[in-house]
């Protein structure tokens, strides 16, 4: 599933006015060389083992240049969702994201490919996702968003930062994210985005 130029659903307006989905292409490094995260555990492995080694590959990363990097978790029906936001926010201040990329797969990339990992395709919001996140398109159209639609299992989003939101379902007004209509509803349903966002984390994930 890649991730399109869009506004990440925040609950917070400090962090909706802080954190942005970056554009499509290179901005989540495409980490795998072979398998990819969103396959069944059986195509590189399978339980502790594919576990294992999906932490030796996020030990790897973390010790270079990704301090920050979370374990991927590994779900019951073998789906990997990953921390992709950090690879993508490690790219940003380093200033040139080819270049994170291209230092993790020289540093990891014998790790990272017998892992199966691939952060740039994640797997589809699981049910309890998506249910979240309808009941905060709901509030959202109550609240002055009429446009905005109801998130699917297809909906790009990012793990422990909920899905995102189409740019037609801004006001027409060229302010973005920044328009008082868009902040008003925001606050408005602040619990339901954070209840969203909660259902988006790695721990959560895990268990869906």
């Amino acid at each position: 599933m890649k991730i399109r130029t869009s506004v990440l659903v925040l609950a917070s307006i400090g962090l909706l006015a802080a954190c942005t989905a970056a554009p499509p292409g290179p901005s989540v490094p495409s980490l795998a060389a072979n398998g990819s995260s969103t396959g069944p555990a059986s195509a590189v492995g399978s339980g502790g083992d594919r576990t294992a080694a999906l932490h030796a590959a996020a030990e790897c990363i973390r010790q270079h240049g990704v301090p920050t990097y979370q374990d991927p978790v590994l779900d019951a029906n073998g789906h990997v969702y990953t921390d992709s936001r950090s690879i993508m926010d490690a790219g940003q201040a380093a200033g040139d994201k080819s270049d994170i990329q291209t230092g993790l797969m020289a540093a990891c990339g014998t790790l990272i490919t017998a892992a199966g990992l691939q952060p740039a395709d994640e797997p589809p919001a699981p049910p309890a996702l998506i249910e979240a996140g309808v009941k905060a398109a709901e509030c959202l159209r109550a609240n002055g968003l009429p446009n905005y639609t109801d998130p699917t299992a297809s909906t790009p989003f990012v793990p422990g930062h909920g899905f995102s939101i189409p740019g037609d379902a801004l006001p027409n007004t060229g302010a973005g994210k920044s328009d008082p209509t868009v902040q008003r509803a925001f606050a408005a349903c602040r619990t339901q985005l954070d209840a969203a966002i909660a259902q988006s984390s790695l721990t959560a994930l895990a268990h869906d």
